[in-house]
């Protein structure tokens, strides 16, 4: 609402609506080179004191009382024939500038004269100013001059309406040729269509027409349509031939679309290092990532990166890394022939004495130890325990001792060994 000045030319703008009711306190406001045709809603622009409506299709001056500011117009290039119409500014009594240059009411006799005795409050005309002498010697000549001007403006309006019938009727046989040669088109004639196309548009161009709004407006359609052929042109698929990644016999080819450095090399853990050097900025969501045992392949914002391994890897094993710093994409692939060997835990011997031979084994110190017999002594383990004995050895017993909180300790048996390795009962 407390807009001041709109710029809206080179918009190709068809008719002037709205503006005099959302910007009320317009000041400035620039329409050039549109397809206006008429000037129209702007007269509740009381605040408005330049309006640039210049190449532009308006053929009469018309509708701008109510703009009481109204300083500066300027109508260039325009279409005003009716020169009788230029009367309508009189209220218009801010007035200064006025411009007219290109219409053909100026090439009436007596334009100058007609429109500074009109018009007594401008100070410029088309550029020039307008001197007290010249508009006392036009108020003067106004009767005579104003009689000359009426006469070459009926003629203009009687040939501007035989330019629209003239113009009618050569549209209406533009569109039916049109729609014949549409139906009858056939597959021969459609080969040529690009040389047909160019025929036209240079036909267009050269064919003479005289300078009117129907012909510039016409000009503008032809320019519009073939904008928007071209645009369904650009959104059409292209057919692109599709590149061959594994060749009809399998053979899986080398490929680098994406023109990216890498390096492949080996550690000592068996593994293969594929470092491809990915954009640094891409986000990680555009990269895909297909590890197979025999080639890898990267595709990267749509192109294929893919690379024939020189060893067969284990896919289910294998790892992608990204750089935060570089942006670089790191592979590790562990090789399928030849196991990771991790390093062996220290081990301590253990040994199995019997009456026969004597084995020494190594085993690993930490986890579950189980002992291997030879089978030739499986007889002989019955008989470890002696029969005689097992009434003998009972388990311990615990009585009350009152000297140790307590705890009685209870009588050791005869027959009890001590056994160093054994820890004592707390």
């Amino acid at each position: 609402f407390s807009l001041e000045e709109v710029a809206l030319h080179q918009q190709d703008i068809e008719r002037i609506e709205h503006i005099d009711k959302w910007c009320r306190d317009l000041k400035i406001l620039y329409l050039q080179n549109n397809l206006i045709p008429k000037i129209e809603n702007v007269g509740r622009l009381k605040k408005l004191e330049y309006l640039n409506l210049a190449l532009n299709n308006i053929e009469v001056i018309e509708n701008l009382e109510g703009c009481e500011s109204l300083q500066k117009l300027d109508l260039t290039v325009n279409f005003v024939g009716k020169l009788s119409s230029v009367e309508s500014l009189k209220q218009n009594f801010h007035l200064r500038e006025l411009y007219l240059v290109g219409n053909p009411c100026t090439e009436f006799h007596g334009y100058r004269q007609y429109v500074v005795a009109c018009l007594p409050q401008l100070q410029w005309l088309d550029g020039k100013e307008i001197g007290r002498g010249e508009c006392i010697q036009a108020q003067q000549e106004l009767d005579a001059v104003r009689r000359r001007v009426l006469e070459q403006e009926a003629d203009y309006i009687e040939k501007r309406k035989e330019q629209k019938r003239s113009g009618l009727k050569e549209t209406r046989e533009k569109l039916l040729s049109e729609n014949q040669n549409g139906t009858h088109q056939n597959p021969e004639s459609s080969s040529k269509a690009h040389t047909d196309a160019e025929d036209k548009e240079k036909e267009f161009w050269e064919k003479p027409c005289p300078f009117t709004p129907e012909s510039r407006l016409e000009a503008h359609r032809h320019l519009e349509d073939k904008r928007r052929a071209k645009e369904k042109e650009r959104e059409k698929p292209k057919n692109k031939t599709l590149r061959t990644l594994i060749t009809a016999d399998g053979r899986v080819l080398n490929i680098n679309e994406p023109k990216l450095d890498f390096n492949l090399t080996e550690d000592e853990n068996n593994c293969m290092l594929l470092d491809l050097r990915v954009y640094r900025h891409m986000d990680t969501s555009l990269l895909d990532v297909d590890v197979q045992p025999t080639y890898v392949r990267v595709t990267v914002k749509g192109k294929v990166f893919q690379l024939v391994l020189p060893a067969e890897v284990k896919p289910d094993s294998s790892t992608a890394q990204r750089s935060q710093t570089t942006g670089h994409l790191l592979l590790i692939l562990p090789l399928a022939i030849g196991e990771i060997k991790p390093k062996k835990p220290t081990a301590r011997p253990t040994s199995v004495t019997s009456n026969k031979n004597t084995r020494t084994e190594t085993r690993p110190a930490q986890g579950r130890e189980l002992l291997e017999v030879d089978p030739g002594l499986v007889g002989s383990l019955a008989n470890i325990v002696p029969k005689g004995n097992e009434s003998s050895h009972k388990p311990l017993q615990l009585s009350q001792h009152p000297q140790r909180c307590g705890v009685e300790e209870s009588p050791v048996s005869k027959d009890f060994v001590d056994d160093p390795e054994v820890p004592p009962l707390m």
